[in-house]
């Protein structure tokens, strides 16, 4: 494993630590009984929530990136 591997390994486990984190958007019951969903709808976000999120964001694009990196390396 070249130091990437273990890059993309400690970003997927704190991209999976911090999605558990997040609060849910909505009731599961909502979501398969049809009934109006909120879930896309525009909610202002504070605080921490927000730091969550824009945090998510962040080792999103970073796992892409390294992933990118490591398949042209390899290749």
């Amino acid at each position: 494993m070249y130091y990437l591997d273990y890059i993309l390994l400690v970003i997927s486990i704190l991209l999976i630590l911090i999605i558990v984190m997040q609060s849910s958007k909505d009731d599961v019951t909502r979501a398969f009984s049809g009934e109006k969903s909120e879930l896309f709808a525009n909610q202002k976000q504070r605080g921490l929530e927000k730091r969550i999120n824009q945090f998510t964001a962040v080792l999103s694009l970073a796992f892409f990136v390294v992933a990118l990196l490591i398949a042209v390396i390899e290749r």
